[in-house]
């Protein structure tokens, strides 16, 4: 299994190593739920080095964007300014899910999901190969995630410099200080800094964060903080053969400029056309219980399917993310062990900031 700048760290402070879509990562360590509860109300970190940032240099780096991902990147104006997207096939399925961060109109940074990174570099090398852009993946960052509510003050407490440039920034913003890439995003509905930074640093930075008071975190926390915060996740909420438009993500596709013919454009059009029949909705277990993935979800208009459930730590009580038909409302049933389990249907996300919404 591959491992991250941040392994041995992770070894030292006995965290329990799983493997991760080819990566040895940790899943906790020690309480995954004590882990879940210092984000929300604290701070902390993720080895997220797993994930991989891509560069994209060039000429007609803009033009070719605008043709890979379903959102528009000409939307973004100003340095550091991120958005969110997904790459498309043909016909409309999702090949990856990931944000992209402006530079200028010749300079562009990806991250993309780590088990899909192989698929996605040969996609965008095919997609390249008639525009004037270079595609180089950087496989010599490591990326930290420091998350909740107070991520930023630690932040700035642990690495001198980075209030300097990050401490005016806006939510999905990004600034560069020497290596160091600090963007205002994130993955569990609190606040706080995605940090990229060169491998040979990630370690020391890692110990700089811990003695200012930010706990190591891991996968599981992260998967309950997301799924709280009402997040999809790539291979669960979509794939390849689910659309965007199917996946509640229809606010990540922009089609207002006919003349952009980004690929899977065409599928989305004959989709949306035809009327699409299913979404992704949020429930709450109204009794005892975990839902998990793939359980089935009766509704009065037709069945579904859960994509990602869990125990909520924040609320107490079972949620998850639903497949289910367009149009489903109100209340379902969710067939736990041979039996029918009453739900409510609510609107993610479940939690932000600290706060239930639901």
């Amino acid at each position: 299994m591959k491992q991250t700048p941040l392994y041995q760290a992770h070894l030292e402070a006995n965290g329990k190593m799983v493997d991760f879509g080819g990566w040895e990562m940790p899943l906790n360590y020690g309480s995954q739920i004590e882990e879940h509860h210092q984000v929300r109300n604290d701070a902390g970190m993720f080895d997220v080095s797993h994930m991989t940032t891509v560069d994209f240099k060039g000429a007609e780096a803009k033009k070719f964007l605008q043709i890979l991902i379903a959102n528009d990147v000409d939307k973004l104006k100003t340095q550091g300014r991120a958005l969110y997207s997904c790459m498309l096939n043909e016909t409309g399925g999702v090949v990856d899910d990931l944000i992209v961060y402006y530079q200028d109109d010749e300079n562009y940074r990806m991250v993309i999901n780590a088990g899909t990174t192989e698929k996605d570099i040969a996609w965008i090398n095919l997609q390249a190969e008639d525009f004037d852009v270079i595609v180089e993946p950087k496989l010599d960052l490591a990326m930290i995630a420091v998350q909740g509510p107070n991520a930023r003050a630690k932040v700035f407490e642990a690495m001198p410099g980075v209030e300097d440039v990050a401490g005016e920034l806006k939510p999905f913003n990004a600034a560069s200080l020497g290596e160091l890439f600090v963007a205002r995003t994130g993955y569990t509905g609190e606040d706080g800094f995605e940090i990229m930074l060169p491998e040979k640093s990630a370690e020391f930075t890692w110990k700089m964060l811990l003695e200012a008071g930010v706990r190591p975190c891991g996968l599981g926390a992260r998967d309950t903080l997301r799924l709280e915060a009402g997040m999809s996740l790539y291979g669960s909420e979509m794939n390849e053969n689910t659309s965007p438009l199917e996946a509640a993500l229809t606010w990540t596709v922009d089609l207002n400029n006919e003349d952009r013919h980004f690929v899977g454009r065409g599928a989305l059009e004959a989709l949306r056309n035809d009327g699409v029949k299913k979404t992704i909705v949020g429930l709450v277990l109204n009794g005892k219980g975990v839902i998990r993935d793939h359980q089935k979800v009766v509704t009065s208009i037709g069945d579904g399917e859960v994509t990602s459930g869990t125990f909520s730590p924040t609320m107490g009580k079972a949620i998850a993310l639903a497949s289910v038909p367009m149009g489903t409302t109100g209340s379902c049933e969710i067939e736990m062990r041979n039996k029918l389990v009453s739900a409510k249907i609510v609107k993610p996300p479940f939690v932000r900031n600290g706060k239930v919404l639901v």
